[in-house]
């Protein structure tokens, strides 16, 4: 495996460009790979959101948030063009040709994940009919509903591209996503493979930076580094509810956001840089507890998204899991960066061939199920 920025000829067959948008709202990453015979990325770049487009979805998706249907109807138009826009600056900085391109995987941006309860359901925003109008290319969308409507969390759905790009035969290995929510697939020495979210990963990090300092997210960690960790504080997270169901589980900012964090705070006197300091801990406390009680002779983890950058977080993950090799996805040859944008580039190349995307050991799902609706270019 490979990734290169450099320009390459147009009409590659087996390419597929994924898009990926995260609950930490960083930007839109945008990879070109091809997965015959094996994992090439030919192009991988970050692109920015509008500064109004992430306001916009920051309000929209807090859980107590007043929301009207014109301004969801808005917004879903608004992405559309803006995944839209970066799909054809991507092809420009990649000099390649939209009939390069076998088809787009969009996840989409959430504003709502609630797939338990009597009438469960998930919402990814970013109108795919815009894509493929304005990009002349096949485009994949919509890829949690199946896996929802056949019973399952229609999340993690990555799990079944870490186990096709990263297994290892004979030994206990995990791959650790954290984006702003934390995920893990578990791929056993046996070839089982099982996954599950953790909790918060870089969300209510980069929303009380956001809050505190008007600064996006902690570079470095430098912010959590000036504070000490709060054990009450911790504590009072810990003991959420959430933490204690067993998989099959997933969530998204609607659980986890700063509304969340203010219940917990209640009654403490808690500095900003001791919450971030906090907060930082948290996630890496309910990453290494659920590790260690699904799978507790974990040999390696591979770590992977924005999180990875973190020195604090990755420091706090090594001293809670002493006993397993930590490492990053590029010393296996994928950039931390890039990881799930790739996979849903390869998600998009699964539905086309009628292929399952899901893995129903993961999401709870009645069986595999080809996932995502394809809007023809």
């Amino acid at each position: 495996m490979n990734e290169k920025n450099s320009k390459t000829p147009t009409h590659d067959s087996g390419l597929f460009l994924g898009l990926m948008s995260g609950t930490s709202l960083d930007g839109v990453d945008a990879v070109l790979a091809r997965f015959e015979p094996s994992l090439e990325i030919r192009f991988a770049r970050t692109y920015e959101l509008p500064d109004n487009l992430v306001k916009n979805l920051l309000r929209l998706s807090q859980t107590d948030a007043e929301i009207h249907l014109d301004a969801v109807g808005r917004l879903d138009s608004e992405l559309g063009q803006c995944f839209a826009s970066i799909v054809l600056q991507c092809l420009r900085d990649a000099g390649m040709d939209a009939n390069a391109i076998s088809a787009i995987g969009s996840h989409g941006q959430t504003l709502r994940h609630a797939p338990m309860g009597e009438h469960p359901f998930t919402m990814q925003l970013g109108d795919a009919n815009i894509i493929a109008e304005r990009c002349g290319i096949d485009t994949v969308a919509d890829f949690r509903r199946r896996d929802v409507a056949a019973g399952g969390q229609g999340a993690p759905l990555v799990p079944a591209f870490h186990a096709a790009v990263f297994s290892q035969t004979g030994e206990e290995r995990a791959v650790l996503n954290i984006g702003g929510i934390a995920n893990l697939t578990l791929l056993h020495r046996d070839g089982r493979v099982r996954g599950f979210d953790t909790g918060p990963g870089n969300g209510m990090m980069d929303a009380w930076c956001r809050k505190q300092l008007d600064i996006n997210f902690d570079a470095n960690g430098e912010f959590a580094a000036s504070g000490s960790v709060h054990r009450e504080l911790l504590q009072a997270c810990l003991k959420d509810a959430w933490f204690d169901k067993a998989p099959p589980k997933s969530t998204g900012r609607d659980q986890f956001n700063l509304e969340w964090l203010q219940t917990k705070m209640q009654g403490l006197a808690v500095s900003p840089a001791d919450v971030q300091a906090t907060l930082t801990a948290l996630t890496a406390h309910t990453i290494a507890h659920e590790l260690k009680a699904a799978m507790p002779d974990c040999q390696r983890l591979l770590v992977c998204g924005g999180g990875s950058h973190n020195p604090v977080l990755m420091q706090h993950l090594r001293n809670l899991l002493a006993m397993t090799q930590i490492q990053t996805t590029a010393e296996h040859g994928l950039h931390p960066d890039y990881v799930e944008a790739a996979a849903f580039a390869w998600l998009a190349r699964e539905t086309l061939a009628k292929r399952p995307g899901n893995v129903s050991t993961v999401t709870g799902a009645k069986g595999p199920r080809v996932l995502g609706v394809v809007y023809p270019k």
